[in-house]
């Protein structure tokens, strides 16, 4: 029996390997990432996916060279005060996950004029993960948790799965069937630590810039031909599988 396909994520590795093969610098591959992202949020919609989740910039990109840092910073704030609206246009809900309180108040402020704008949509959610780890995700939720028990707004008996999902940033999202990462490396990298907990993982070695329709097709057809056993019965729990495709 195939597997239906609620919630997708995808680790968008690899633009910066594509810029340094075709001899441009590294901005220049987060633009063209950009355009993918656009063109698979319209692909996925064709596969009756519901909840797309992408990760843009981690906790830990903060550690990159300045100037691209800063170029990476403007091209956030240049696709959600434009091309959002084509996404708005199509019926695509858009939220931001992580950290929003160190980027700059403009920023700040066009994250919540595009998720208010486009709240009233009802067809794709995409979610996009910026100055978010996984990890201190689970941390501030726990963190909050332990200070509403301190204060006498929680009983420790209270405090459940449900409840540490429900302080989590990424709350609102379900549970994720399949995650996709491209660009060759074979690891989650601190993504969704909590959602991803019976999802089935698969590898590319195509750069994100370079993924496709067509590569999007090919991995979800991988996904629903496989056996999801949440634990139960005999084999492994998460079925890994690597892709080797041409980088051009």
């Amino acid at each position: 029996m195939q597997q239906s396909l609620n919630h997708l994520a995808i680790i968008m590795d690899g633009n910066r390997r594509w810029a340094s093969v075709h001899g441009f610098g590294a901005l220049k591959g987060h633009h063209q990432g950009a355009d993918t992202l656009k063109t698979i949020s319209h692909a996925v919609m064709e596969h009756g996916v519901r909840w797309l989740t992408v990760f843009a910039f981690s906790s830990e990109n903060w550690q990159r060279p300045p100037s691209e840092v800063k170029g990476l910073l403007a091209l956030m704030k240049r696709f959600i005060l434009t091309r959002s609206q084509e996404l708005i246009d199509h019926n695509i809900r858009l939220r931001i996950v992580g950290r929003r309180d160190r980027f700059s108040n403009e920023l700040q402020n066009a994250i919540r004029e595009v998720e208010k704008r486009s709240s009233v949509n009802s067809g794709l959610n995409l979610t996009i993960a910026l100055d978010y780890g996984g990890r201190q995700d689970i941390a501030a939720a726990a963190s909050q948790i332990a200070h509403e028990v301190e204060i006498g707004l929680l009983k420790a008996s209270q405090v459940n799965d449900d409840l540490l999902k429900s302080r989590l940033s990424t709350s609102v999202l379900p549970s994720v069937d399949f995650l996709i990462r491209t660009g060759g490396e074979k690891r989650i990298s601190n993504f969704l630590l909590w959602d991803l907990h019976y999802a089935e993982l698969f590898f590319t070695d195509v750069y994100w810039p370079n993924f496709s329709a067509k590569h999007l097709s090919q991995a979800i057809d991988s996904y629903k031909n496989r056996d999801r056993r949440f634990g139960g019965g005999s084999g492994d729990v998460l079925q890994l599988h690597m892709v080797k495709s041409d980088l051009a």
